[in-house]
């Protein structure tokens, strides 16, 4: 472990100079095994601990030296340890929290409350500083801070979170089973298809929970969110910070129909029992990934890291073999699960000649376009926000342990920003997502210091021209954005001591995230439930049998939330079973 000291005042450092927290590289696969797991992400991790519990004997192997795809910390510079890519918890599903045990295997939770703030740029008024929004759980306080815009929407905000709600919940029996499997419903005998209505079950639960609110969810998940904001609210921080939700990881704006979507699956999830909330894990999101490696290991699986997987192997019958590692080793399995995308599975790692040529012409149709550039800086100091100034040097405020919503004064920055990106341009004023981790958990950084975690948009895979990014945009964007937060925390960028920019080729590179796609495919309604990864694979298996999928590229998409790896899991052991 490095020594947990700052660099001064002027010493930037750039990722790849600290060093890196790693995982123990265990010894060699054996020859065979029940199930290979290609990829230890989070999904990959679940489904080993399902399938090992199942009673088969279960391998995950990993490419990179840390455990847990884009659920990883790593320390990117001494003694600063980051959320490298995914930051935030809260989608986690609970019984796969309380299955695998996972606060006995060291899963730890950071509550925020409050837990958004949204600062504004402008002139404060008789010297007081500018006003900002402030929401947390707590119903008085949060309509003493909309009435700062609006008594109107004070009012209305509690019962459009109820509302809310409400939607919410319904999708929870989808998220824990396959979509319906239709083929079987409709196709074979009547007691195959009787067999199969069991699959309808989720379903019409979800449509009792929903009863006389059917048109509120269908409406939501299909229109612009703006459509719903604007019947709820009038005053525009408002309107924006929770627009901000329903284009998340997505590129979309909140004037694009489905857009609710996006939104429903951010505030959908649970933490501690309390509905919607977000933490932070403690030691960052690598501690849920090795919290569910730990959980998997002590049920008796076999989990790898620095293994590389180059190919599936596919008999002459057309079923899947086991894999062929980089190195050439060949590690043999009754059946294989990739938790990759579908992409990376059925383009570069699984025999183009064993896939039939519509099916690939569906995968390569599939969309990832992502906005994403997630940016890790490490600072010397505390961010001091003119509206809502520290009170003693070091010392956070409540604010400072929210999402910090910058360039979010109105719904029309927002618009602006994706307008920018769709011509091929890194916005200008980006919209971004600042967490502060290190206020709750003081292990992230030395004495001090802090780690800083910006999720930003809209940034393009490629530049105008097709183009591709250079070091040289990478650092003018992310100086676009210090900028930026400089104009709400004076001072921010001469406390900066180390950054690590992720563009979508970036993540896409690093972490397999095929377009730099958080969710393992865009989240648009033409790419979930029943189409996700695609029409005639939503079950989880594909065209070889044996080889299954368990990502977020499946149903129900993305987030950490463990559902494609428990679903993938339990389709599997049914196969077995026959």
């Amino acid at each position: 472990m490095a020594a947990r000291v700052c660099l001064g005042h002027g010493q930037r450092a750039v990722a790849g100079l600290g060093t890196v927290t790693r995982a123990t590289h265990s010894s060699a696969p054996r020859a065979e095994y029940d199930a290979v797991i290609i990829g230890g992400g989070h999904n990959g991790l679940v489904a080993s601990a399902y399938l090992q519990k199942g009673g088969l004997k279960t391998a995950v192997l990993e490419r990179r030296h840390v455990l847990g795809g884009a659920a990883v910390t790593e320390e990117l510079f001494p003694g600063f340890h980051f959320s490298r890519a995914s930051y935030l918890l809260s989608l986690l599903r609970p019984h796969i929290y309380q299955d695998l045990e996972l606060k006995k295997h060291g899963l730890r939770v950071f509550m925020r409350d409050p837990h958004a703030f949204t600062p504004m740029l402008e002139e404060g008024v008789d010297g007081r500083p500018p006003r900002s929004l402030l929401l947390g759980a707590d119903v008085t306080k949060n309509q003493e801070e909309i009435s700062k815009f609006s008594k109107k929407d004070a009012q209305e905000y509690l019962s459009f979170l109820q509302h809310l709600e409400k939607l919410a919940c319904a999708v929870h029996p989808l998220l824990d089973a396959p979509p319906v499997d239709v083929p079987r419903v409709t196709e074979g005998s009547l007691w195959r298809r009787l067999a199969a209505l069991q699959s309808l079950r989720p379903l019409i639960r979800s449509g009792l929970k929903l009863g006389k609110n059917i048109p509120d969810f269908y409406e939501l998940v299909t229109a612009p969110i703006m459509k719903v904001l604007n019947r709820w609210f009038e005053s525009e921080p408002l309107r924006a910070t929770l627009a901000t939700d329903s284009v998340i990881g997505a590129m979309t704006s909140p004037s694009t129909p489905g857009s609710g979507y996006v939104l429903l699956h951010h505030v959908m999830g649970e933490l501690e029992r309390e509905k919607g909330a977000w933490g932070y894990v403690e030691g960052g999101m690598g501690g849920v990934s090795k919290a569910i490696a730990n959980s998997a290991r002590a049920l008796g699986a076999d989990i790898f890291t620095e293994q590389s997987v180059d190919k599936v192997l596919v008999g002459s019958d057309g079923r899947a073999q086991g894999v062929v590692l980089q190195n050439g080793t060949e590690v043999r399995s009754k059946v294989v699960l990739s938790n990759a995308t579908p992409y990376v599975t059925f383009t570069q790692l699984t025999p183009q000649e064993s896939l039939p040529s519509e099916f690939l012409k569906a995968i390569n149709q599939i969309d990832y376009t992502s906005p994403v550039t997630k940016i890790n800086v490490a600072v010397d100091r505390l961010p001091n926000f003119l509206a809502a100034p520290n009170v003693a040097e070091g010392v956070a405020g409540p604010h400072h342990q929210c999402s910090i919503h910058l360039n979010c004064e109105s719904v029309e920055v927002l618009e602006e920003a994706y307008r920018e990106c769709q011509q091929g341009r890194p916005s200008s004023r980006p919209m971004l997502e600042m967490t502060i981790p290190s206020v709750l958990d003081s292990s992230l950084a030395p004495p001090g210091c802090h780690v800083v975690s910006f999720f930003t948009q809209f940034t393009p895979f490629t530049l105008e021209g097709g183009r591709p990014w250079s070091e040289q945009d990478k650092q003018d964007y992310a100086n676009n954005v210090f900028d930026w937060v400089e104009k709400y925390a004076p001072g921010f960028k001469s406390s900066i001591v180390g950054t690590d920019i992720l563009t979508p080729p970036d993540l896409e590179r690093v972490f397999g995230l095929t377009g730099g796609n958080i969710f393992h495919g865009a989240m648009s309604l033409d790419q979930l439930y029943l189409a996700r990864p695609l029409p005639s694979m939503a079950d989880y298996r594909s065209p070889i049998r044996g080889l299954y999928l368990c990502g977020s590229g499946n149903h129900p998409g993305g987030g950490v939330m463990g559902s494609a790896g428990w679903n993938s899991a339990l389709t599997v052991l049914a196969d077995m079973r026959g």
